[in-house]
């Protein structure tokens, strides 16, 4: 008999232990990553991109610098963290970080060393956040955001290395948009004994229609949606998707094959079997009902990144439409011909809102020296990606991906509260706060 169970029970009862099978080096580092703290706040340094309005550095650090609303309780990250120190690679037309500066007492500095030394000669911060995403940057021939996510772990690794003393880190979003910089970050961290946490925020949303599998679920085909850009939202659709089949039955085996396809190529797969529209119906049916099927003609046309899988296992992302807060997941399983689909909340706001379960997972890592899942996903979703812009560039061309045959376990967080938020206890008639972060809260009573 298959039983069902909830997302937290189904996390609970995979293993904990992250096996990952990738050629490394996993030498020793004179350095050590610190004890938590045993009293005290600890300290933490901001690395960013630009810090305007609803950038990525305003709806992470608000999580840090006044207190929010996760799972219905109020959280003060200010009694466990103190945002000691910034440094913003761009100053561009809206920047508010000086305005953050004097109201929150954060000290600003020139360079990513001092921000992380405090203007000394050493390390002297108790975890970095690394946010490598918004801002004005070139995109390469493979139409890539060329964000220095890459650079800046580079610079706060070298601050470590010199002070002998490591730290956790979290890196915003995907590694970097290069699979070999992903790697050697990857690498480094791994022979630094580097705590290190990266990914999206879309696989912590609420599911508004509940997603029941099984444990160790024979999953036959699965497909995730999104509608919003190239590449930057296709990553999110590729962390939302193997959030999920990375616990199926037999564990993550690495993938074998990308291919990027849109137009008449994309439907001509569809008949071929390679990736399934009623699992897009289904995913689209959770969000908008019977108007489900009106999706085929929506603009502009879809593109999707079909994935292969060593163990021959199949799954695919959707991009339908324009709407930047689309997150839908389907799935097929064994025995099954009634797909099971979900569709992925972010909250009112256009997204902000799920930031505040990211953020709470990122305290997570910050405290106990241990992300609350493996940095192996994203590392596998950061080389899918780079591969599909590379089969996209090469006119569709199908990409064999040994690189990525690599497997990995998902890591048990039950000890850690359930990492998707419940939207329910929000009042969503209060309008979206603008401006510095003290005035970003959930709501007005919460400070």
């Amino acid at each position: 008999m298959i039983r069902a169970v909830s997302r937290r029970r189904f996390l609970k009862e995979l293993t904990g232990a992250t096996a990952l099978s990738i050629s490394s080096t996993t030498v020793g580092f004179a350095g050590q990553a610190d004890k938590p703290a045993q009293s005290g706040k600890l300290k933490i340094a901001a690395v960013y991109t630009t810090f305007t309005h609803r950038s990525h550095a305003n709806v992470i650090l608000e999580n840090f610098l006044e207190p929010y609303y996760f799972n219905g309780e109020r959280i003060d990250p200010r009694a466990k963290f103190e945002i000691v120190s910034m440094w913003g690679d761009q100053n561009l037309p809206g920047d508010f970080a000086g305005e953050v500066v004097r109201q929150y007492g954060v000290s600003r500095h020139e360079t990513i060393a001092d921000a992380l030394c405090l203007g000394g000669a050493t390390l002297a911060v108790d975890g970095v956040l690394s946010i490598g995403e918004g801002g004005r940057y070139y995109t390469n021939k493979l139409d890539q955001v060329m964000f220095p996510r890459k650079r800046f772990f580079d610079e706060i690794i070298e601050v470590m290395r010199k002070s002998k003393r490591v730290v956790p880190l979290f890196t915003d979003k995907h590694l970097a948009y290069r699979w070999d910089w992903a790697k050697a970050m990857y690498d480094t961290a791994a022979r630094m004994k580097i705590p290190l946490m990266a990914g999206s925020s879309i696989p912590l949303t609420e599911h508004r229609r509940p997603l029941q599998l099984p444990v160790q679920a024979r999953i036959e085909e699965a497909l995730s949606v999104h509608g919003g850009h190239l590449e930057t939202y296709d990553f999110h659709a590729l962390e939302l998707l193997q959030s999920i089949v990375e616990a199926r039955r037999g564990g993550e085996t690495g993938v074998s094959q990308v291919q990027f396809l849109q137009g008449a190529a994309l439907w001509e797969a569809a008949q071929q079997g390679r990736w399934s529209p009623a699992l897009a119906d289904a995913a689209m049916e959770a969000e908008l009902g019977a108007e489900a099927k009106s999706w085929r003609t929506m603009q502009p046309e879809p593109h999707a990144i079909l994935i292969e899988y060593k163990d021959g296992f199949r799954a695919s992302t959707l991009r339908i439409g324009d709407d930047s807060i689309r997150w839908n997941f389907a799935c097929r399983l064994q025995g099954e011909t009634k797909p099971r689909a979900t569709r992925c909340y972010v909250g009112p706001w256009r997204n902000r809102y799920c930031f505040k379960a990211f953020c709470h997972a990122i305290q997570h890592h910050l405290m106990r020296r241990a992300a609350p899942w493996p940095v192996e996903r994203t590392l596998l979703t950061t080389g899918i990606l780079d591969a599909a812009m590379q089969s996209r560039y090469e006119g569709s061309k199908s990409l064999k991906t040994p690189q990525l045959e690599f497997s990995y376990r998902p890591v048990d967080f039950s000890a850690f509260r359930e990492l998707g938020a419940t939207w329910s206890v929000i009042d969503e008639s209060v309008p979206e706060p603008i401006g510095t972060i003290a005035k970003a809260t959930l709501r007005p009573d919460v400070r």
